[in-house]
């Protein structure tokens, strides 16, 4: 993006004055809002060097624009105009400039992403990521940032996930092991969630890196299994399209342990519902797929089992379609992997736990046919039960179809409950941003409520309670006593280690 600009500046303040006077031109035809946008552009890459040192810095430039009447009037050609630009720039500098304002613009307006979508943008970004790694840290984060967000609040086309080849998804898996213990990289910041501000005010979201390609391997499953499972009514099942991230953890997960130990890092401290369902479709997809059976460590298994029963413990009745996807993992978690081998982990804790959540009582009150039904599979695993450890106790296991399974080699109910759990699990979908309940805080908040409408006179005594101290959850939500059914003050026995 050529384009010759010259001007005299002593200081800082005159670069940003300077910035003000060319977005604030007054444009009435394309060709004058080309001219003022080259003009930008090209102010901006001269003294990047000299007044942008920061992602703050980066950030204010690009709002600069979005703020300004230039961007408000004709807003959706400035917008066409910077994706065709993506499209076209090879400038590390321009490009930096570029991928802020789609990333800014697209986060408070959905219509951009489906814009570079249909644009055909997605390939280009896999090629700046893949190819850009070189030319700075913030650059390359911005752009998983941008291919992230642009991908999980719609379907990619099937001819752009084609394109992904399997160097692409080893460099991602390789980005994260070489930054693992390296706590000094500007991308190994211990914040797990995605933190989006947009407005250059607030300080810039400094992200871990390998939190960064963690994210895109879960958001690029996801599209996988859309594609294969849960097709758009223009676009037929495409069984015949290879997911790359389970295909490279089939065939060389033994290199890529790291990423296994962020999903489950992940998944402990989020509390966003659609980053959780990205994270539980990847780990039902490993554990209903051989080959990845035991990616995953023991230790980190049984950590696993850990969040998955406190977080089945802590969700409200509301979030049935999350718990049935929590239970949907759960079984092969407990039928498939290492878990199912002496000793057994928590074994009376989980059959409590099962029991406890198809019981009617005063914590999960009411229970839904699916649940019952999704619990039952799960008591029926062999080790629960006491049986061999290689016995998944599933319904196949009975009369005919035991005797199906040896003569024809399969286990027709397993495939066809495999088959339709699959479905289940792929759309199941959340919009970015909505926040998982919790049991636990919306007990103390009703606690709270109460208290305030209690006629001063009752004050806070034991006597306003009842004697099982059943309104007094423990702090994090996470007490509970699943031999009682009740919340209690007492460590819960799937409280994960390390967390407080």
């Amino acid at each position: 993006m050529e384009f010759e600009v010259s001007y005299q500046l002593d200081n800082e303040q005159q670069f940003w004055d300077e910035l003000d006077d060319i977005v604030s031109t007054q444009c009435q035809t394309h060709g004058l809002i080309d001219d003022t946008l080259r003009s930008y552009f090209a102010f901006f890459t001269n003294y990047k060097g000299d007044y942008l040192h920061t992602e703050y810095d980066i950030a204010r430039c690009a709002f600069k624009l979005l703020e300004s009447p230039l961007f408000s009037t004709h807003k959706d050609y400035v917008r066409r105009q910077i994706v065709f630009s993506l499209l076209e720039e090879d400038s590390p500098d321009t490009l930096h400039l570029i991928v802020a304002l789609l990333l800014f613009d697209g986060r408070d307006n959905e219509a951009t992403f489906e814009m570079m979508n249909e644009e055909g943008i997605f390939p280009r970004l896999v090629e700046l990521i893949h190819g850009q790694k070189d030319d700075g840290v913030g650059l390359h984060r911005m752009l998983l940032e941008l291919l992230y967000e642009m991908s999980r609040i719609q379907r990619l086309r099937v001819q752009d996930l084609i394109l992904i080849e399997d160097d692409f998804v080893h460099y991602l898996f390789q980005i994260i092991e070489g930054l693992s213990d390296d706590v000094n990289d500007p991308y190994h910041y211990p914040v797990i969630r995605v933190l989006v501000s947009s407005k250059p005010d607030f300080p810039f979201p400094q992200k871990d890196r390998t939190l960064s390609d963690s994210l895109i391997k879960l958001i690029l499953n996801e599209q996988y299994m859309v594609s294969a499972h849960d097709p758009s009514p223009s676009q037929p099942p495409t069984s015949s399209l290879t997911n790359k991230v389970i295909k490279t953890l089939s065939t060389h997960g033994h290199l890529y342990k790291t990423f296994g130990e962020n999903i489950i890092l992940l998944l402990n401290r989020e509390t966003e519902t659609s980053p959780q369902l990205l994270i539980l479709k990847l780990l039902y997809l490993l554990f209903t797929h051989p080959p990845t059976y035991e990616y995953f460590y023991t230790n980190d298994l049984r950590v696993l089992l850990d969040i998955i029963a406190r977080n089945l413990l802590d969700l409200p009745p509301s979030a049935t379609p999350l718990r049935h996807t929590y239970l949907r993992v759960l079984y092969p978690l407990l039928a498939h992997t290492q878990l199912k081998h002496p000793p057994h982990y928590k074994r009376d804790e989980v059959v409590r736990l099962l029991r406890t959540m198809t019981s009617v009582g005063a914590h999960f009150g009411m229970v839904d046919e699916t649940t019952v039904r999704l619990v039952g599979r799960c008591e029926r695993v062999g080790w629960l039960q006491g049986g061999d450890d290689d016995d998944d106790g599933g319904e196949g296991g009975q009369g005919k179809e035991k005797v199906a399974k040896k003569f024809l080699g399969v286990d027709m109910a397993a495939r066809m409950a495999s088959s339709l759990s699959v479905v289940e699990v792929t759309t199941q979908k959340e919009r970015p941003g909505v926040l998982t309940g919790s049991r636990g805080r919306e007990e103390m908040e009703k606690e709270e409520e109460e208290e305030k409408e209690e006629p001063e006179s009752f004050g806070r005594g034991g006597d306003a309670r009842d004697e099982d101290g059943a309104g007094g959850g423990s702090g994090n939500g996470n007490g509970l006593d699943v031999g009682e059914a009740t919340l209690s003050q007492d460590k819960s026995p799937f409280e994960v280690e390390g967390e407080g």
